[in-house]
């Protein structure tokens, strides 16, 4: 797929991001999905204050235009596109730009939404402040490098016999910024998505079933 499309399609997803990141904590409270849009991405330096320093050119060197787009644009991959939203044996997700822990494999559980889930964090995991996270939900970054990662929502409640349901998390990120680490050594395995790979809609997205009197 040419750079131009694979960055108009990711740009076309983030510009959905709340409505789908954010949709069980606001379909809970009973609010429009109109009324759930935000910008993707926080509006603090990605950069300023962060271990490691890299300029824009180092960065779009090192990662894919995917990686690239997510970690330092704070843009959205589209729902079920990251080989990780599946991924279920023990180990560890890393940060794709500076290759910190992030989230232990024991915290992830299945939550419907496409992408991949967590109940909680590392250490290595910043959350930026939001007025508004009750509904909209928290950015998190890499602490490290300052990557944008995803969301954090604090609706865990609603995903009864999870993790989530005791920890009232919910951390929403997107694989393309990670790597997950098996925990018996084998390959590690990128969370960055196929654009070409034809990929399943989660539940939440899919367009409402007729039924035909007969």
């Amino acid at each position: 797929m040419p750079r131009t499309l694979l960055i108009a399609t990711l740009a076309t997803a983030s510009a959905l991001r709340v409505t789908r990141r954010a949709l069980p904590a606001a379909a809970a409270l009973g609010v429009p999905a109109a009324a759930q849009a935000k910008p993707p991405g926080g509006t603090a330096s990605r950069t300023e204050g962060y271990e490691v320093q890299k300029s824009e050119a180092e960065w779009q060197r090192q990662l894919s235009s995917v990686e690239y787009f997510v970690l330092r644009n704070g843009g959205t991959e589209p729902p079920n596109s990251s080989p990780l939203v599946k991924e279920k044996r023990p180990g560890e997700f890393r940060c794709a730009g500076c290759g910190v822990p992030l989230f232990a494999s024991s915290a992830k559980f299945d939550s419907g939404t496409g992408w991949p889930s967590f109940a909680t964090q590392l250490p290595a995991v910043a959350v930026e402040s939001s007025a508004l996270e009750f509904l909209a939900g928290a950015e998190i970054r890499c602490g490290r490098c300052g990557g944008h990662l995803g969301d954090r929502f604090l609706d865990g409640a609603l995903f009864p016999g999870t993790p989530a349901a005791l920890s009232g998390q919910r951390y929403c990120v997107d694989g393309s910024a990670t790597v997950f680490y098996p925990a018996d050594g084998s390959a590690p395995v990128r969370g960055e998505f196929d654009p070409a790979k034809p990929r399943e809609l989660p539940a939440w997205a899919q367009p409402p079933g007729i039924k035909v009197n007969g």
